[in-house]
């Protein structure tokens, strides 16, 4: 059977999706491991499928119906599920702009595994509203024979933030970084992160069944949330967080929100028979 798909990426975060709205295609992880892989497949940091929420039976989807017409059922490059994405749900917003007529000019909600979450539009920057944030309290987390303490911050999927004085201190992050599983028992992405300026900062990712990757948003929400209550700044400051792939604006509410805002960009489509 041929599929369609679209690649697309934020801030170099990529992603293949596949559109399904009837719910006909569901992926197995082998699958969405072969779409990703870089040299044999299409080549991504994860895939998704593009499904309505009355056309599967996923329970996110199921508790949606009547809230949100559509859901990201999102998996990492090793096929694993992941509640959520932050650079993939703007990826999505912006595809379904474009090819499902979509009313920029109102807000779009999305279902994830994660809840909702509602997507606003200003030409080619998508703002999401991620959510409250979960502080979870620390952990430790080593490289080689290094080791931090982390901030534990769940963006609905789960984070572990370290403060460095060099981003090369992460190392190559080729393999994930050292944890106690009793923290983590579902893996964690982990975040290296320097301070740039005054609310401006940098970091490198090591995502759960990914690898390093150019740019997470759940990760840059993570490490904003980090830095704001060290800063102690005030609900409503802005933050700015390099990423290898781009940058990402972030501000925490005062209603207790997340807001993240970044580009989007749709790059490709073609078929492929998976």
């Amino acid at each position: 059977m041929d599929y369609s798909f679209v690649k697309g990426h934020g801030t170099e975060n990529d992603f293949v999706l596949i559109p399904d709205a009837n719910g006909r295609h569901e992926l197995t992880a082998e699958q969405v491991a072969r779409l990703c892989d870089r040299r044999a497949g299409i080549g991504a940091d994860g895939v998704i499928r593009v499904v309505r929420t009355d056309a599967t039976e996923d329970p996110a989807a199921l508790a949606a119906r009547g809230e949100a017409r559509w859901f990201m059922d999102y998996r990492n490059s090793d096929g694993s599920l992941s509640e959520m994405c932050g650079n993939g749900i703007r990826v999505l917003g912006l595809y379904l702009a474009t090819h499902a007529e979509v009313d920029t000019r109102q807000p779009l909600p999305i279902a994830t595994r994660a809840g909702i979450k509602v997507l606003t539009f200003d030409r080619d920057r998508v703002t999401v509203d991620m959510g409250t944030p979960e502080l979870v309290g620390e952990a430790k987390v080593t490289v080689g024979d290094r080791a931090w303490v982390a901030a534990r911050i769940s963006m609905g999927n789960p984070h572990a933030v370290v403060f460095v004085e060099d981003l090369d201190e992460a190392g190559s992050l080729l393999t994930p970084p050292g944890h106690d599983p009793v923290d983590f028992p579902d893996g964690v992405n982990v975040e290296f992160v320097v301070r740039r300026g005054e609310h401006h900062l940098a970091m490198r990712v090591h995502e759960r069944g990914s690898g390093e990757t150019r740019s997470c948003g759940t990760g840059a929400c993570a490490v904003m949330v980090a830095a704001s209550l060290a800063d102690g700044a005030e609900r409503g400051t802005p933050y700015v967080v390099d990423l290898p792939g781009g940058t990402l604006e972030i501000v925490w509410t005062e209603d207790d929100r997340i807001l993240m805002t970044g580009p989007a960009v749709l790059v490709a489509e073609g078929v492929t028979d998976l």
